[in-house]
């Protein structure tokens, strides 16, 4: 009988459930920041929030709650007091015209090019210039909270190893210019090194390669038509300038009675992955056919303003819809790389030419330094934004300076008060390319130790050229 009781006592007992917990992903990062500004379609910002990496892309971003249960990082990064963000893109640049930074300085464009840029270039360019110009550029960029940069520059293949061993991403295009350059003679040769150029870096993780028929004054139309072929052919971006200056308006109207616009829509020129740096001088018209033909644009207000060039006209081609980027241009007419700057100018610059003071506000800036500029260059599946599956490129900001006191909203703070040397960390494809402001990939000192002995030789060179 007491067994049976015994037996009875047992199946009665309350069972105990255990609750077995899902076992966490192993990832190699995860970087918790104070705020997490995505960037996203939504334009979703997590404060605080977290961003899981493992390999080059992004796993998931969160909160870090949510983020510390599904993932068991490797390394973790703790930026509670900063703000995440996607990496900046840089629209348009000539990295290797650092070397160049405050050489001819007050000039009107075509003065500065003709008169000073022009000769420098043809005593000074060199595999060697432009290999030290190119780190001494990606490690400003790098340092400021660029990630992936688009180039038009002479010996197209060094500024693109130069940015690989930097681990930066960059949309490089090898550009092709009518008289002769350092590294060619004739534009047949620059389209022979241009496409050579493309077939050895067609395939590489960071570089996309790519052509730059330099501007419609700077090349005849069987170039212009050779440059927009070659890219077609190879399925890669086409870099050029359009309309920067009243005087490019000015020669395309003397010569084809139209403006540079529609002068490369007549003969044929415009494709897809094409990208039009400045598009200052543009009337509704041009303006129509760039976005019929899917063009993207890359807006510069620094160097427009310190080169008296002109104002684009931002708000008209945001509201066509136009895939707009924002750049510095060469650090030889802007006179830096620091993209947070460009975001600013760029602000005021569109409220000044307006009168209106709610043109281009903080978020629409940032949207240009970021997922725009990814449209602009055709890139926005992979980078521009923090979402599962695209790149992990990204950035966290310091705000803890006095000008970023108080701190009422980020993305005000970011474009009106943050500058370059307040990012703290920068990562691309995963890799942590600084850290605390200390740069892995590049020996700052060696760096800036080079450049300064070359620019004591272009000091030189430039004097006698003069």
């Amino acid at each position: 009988m007491k067994r049976f009781y015994a037996l009875l006592m047992f199946i009665a007992a309350p069972v105990a459930v255990v609750s077995v917990q899902p076992a966490r992903r192993a990832v190699a990062l995860v970087v918790v920041g104070g705020t997490v500004i995505t960037e996203n379609a939504a334009r979703a910002i997590l404060s605080p929030g977290a961003v899981a990496i493992d390999g080059i892309d992004i796993v998931e971003v969160g909160t870090p709650d949510a983020i510390a249960a599904k993932y068991q990082p490797a390394e973790t990064l703790d930026a509670g007091d900063q703000i995440v963000l996607p990496g900046l893109i840089n629209t348009h640049t000539h990295a290797p015209m650092v070397m160049y930074r405050g050489l001819a300085d007050d000039l009107a464009l075509m003065e500065w090019l003709q008169n000073y840029i022009f000769p420098a270039e043809a005593k000074t360019v060199s595999p060697e210039f432009v290999r030290t110009g190119t780190r001494l550029a990606a490690l400003e960029m790098i340092e400021s909270g660029t990630t992936t940069y688009a180039d038009m520059y002479y010996f197209e293949e060094e500024i693109a190893r130069a940015t690989r061993e930097a681990g930066l991403r960059g949309v490089l295009g090898q550009t092709v210019i009518q008289f002769p350059v350092a590294d060619a003679k004739t534009p047949a040769e620059a389209l022979a090194r241009a496409e050579r150029f493309i077939n050895a870096f067609k395939d590489d993780t960071l570089i996309v390669p790519a052509v730059a028929p330099h501007a419609l004054y700077t090349n005849d139309k069987p170039t212009l038509l050779a440059c927009a072929e070659l890219g077609r052919r190879h399925d890669v971006p086409v870099i050029i300038h359009l309309a920067e200056t009243e005087d490019e308006v000015r020669i395309a109207r003397e010569q084809y009675r139209m403006t540079p616009t529609a002068y490369l829509e007549s003969i044929g020129f415009w494709g897809p992955r094409t990208l039009a740096a400045h598009g200052v001088w543009v009337n509704d018209d041009d303006i129509q056919i760039l976005k019929r033909r899917r063009i993207g644009v890359s807006h510069n207000p620094e160097s427009n303003m310190k080169l008296a060039s002109g104002t684009a006209p931002v708000t008209k081609y945001l509201t066509a819809g136009i895939a707009l980027g924002l750049g510095t241009d060469g650090a030889a007419s802007n006179n830096d790389l620091d993209m947070f700057e460009a975001m600013r100018q760029a602000s005021f610059l569109a409220k000044h030419a307006s009168h209106d003071p709610t043109a281009l506000p903080a978020r629409a800036a940032l949207d240009l330094a970021t997922i725009g500029g990814a449209r602009a260059m055709g890139m926005e599946r992979l980078i521009g934004s923090l979402e599962a599956g695209k790149r992990a490129d990204l950035i966290t900001v310091a705000m803890r300076a006095t000008r970023q006191t108080p701190s009422y909203d980020p993305t005000s703070h970011l474009v009106y008060v943050t500058r370059g040397d307040d990012v703290r960390t920068t990562i691309v494809n995963g890799r942590i390319l600084m850290k605390d402001r200390q740069v892995r990939t590049l020996d700052r000192a060696v760096v800036i130790a080079d450049a300064n002995r070359l620019a004591a030789r272009v000091r030189d060179a430039v004097a006698v050229a003069r």
